[in-house]
């Protein structure tokens, strides 16, 4: 019969494993009854989420997000780029925190939406976020952006910055098409050539017409 001995070795392994399981990267079950912080960032192409709470052996992630920003949603300000993270952070893990019975956090790198929900003028997509944000009872406190070090990796994955060159239009070629035809470059070319050629011409012209004294007596009449 096998029989396990569980001598120094196995209790450095189970050292490893109980810290592995109690701290980053592995993931905690969310407890409604612990304090709560949701971190964002948004950069021009996506968004980076982070919810973790906060237990005896300190702050520990419950889940991570990120979101690719949307055609429409790349042409947001950065300030609706970082209010669109705290909204799409609030609907992911919506469920949770719900279930609150106290305030959390809310962490971002744009200081001036610490005071969005009491702002007096919105725009018609910040009027709608902003009833979105008054379900939950959280607070949203500004942090500097050298300090979001888990949010900001999710919202700038290579993965999520587009595509350029030859490759990008060979991949995708019917979302490209092509402006300028190659025959109308030719007519563009042959243009510009012509327009040299007239260019020099009308160098040689007025040369001869500065020593042309028949030219000059007529300008000479003229003024």
């Amino acid at each position: 019969m096998f029989s396990f001995i569980f001598d120094e070795e196995a209790l450095s392994h189970f050292q490893i494993l109980k810290e592995a399981f109690t701290t980053a990267p592995i993931l905690s079950h969310f407890n409604p009854s612990l304090p709560t912080i949701v971190e964002t960032d948004a950069s021009d192409y996506a968004l980076g989420d982070v919810l973790s709470q906060v237990n005896d052996s300190g702050k520990h992630p419950i889940a991570f997000d990120s979101h690719k920003l949307l055609p429409a949603e790349l042409n947001y300000e950065i300030n609706d780029k970082e209010l669109l993270g705290i909204v799409w952070a609030l609907k992911c893990w919506g469920v949770f925190l719900l279930s609150l019975s106290n305030s959390f956090e809310v962490l971002t790198d744009h200081s001036s939406l610490q005071y969005f929900m009491s702002s007096k003028v919105l725009t018609p997509s910040q009027a709608r976020w902003a009833e979105f944000l008054s379900e939950f009872h959280c607070t949203i406190s500004y942090r500097q952006g050298r300090l979001a070090t888990l949010p900001d990796p999710l919202s700038r994955r290579d993965a999520v910055y587009p595509e350029r060159g030859v490759d990008c239009i060979n991949k995708n070629p019917q979302e490209f098409h092509q402006i300028i035809k190659q025959d109308e470059i030719q007519e563009s070319r042959f243009f510009s050539i012509k327009m040299e050629i007239f260019s020099d011409l009308v160098d040689k012209i007025q040369k001869e017409v500065c020593q042309d004294k028949d030219y000059k007596e007529i300008l000479k009449q003229l003024s």
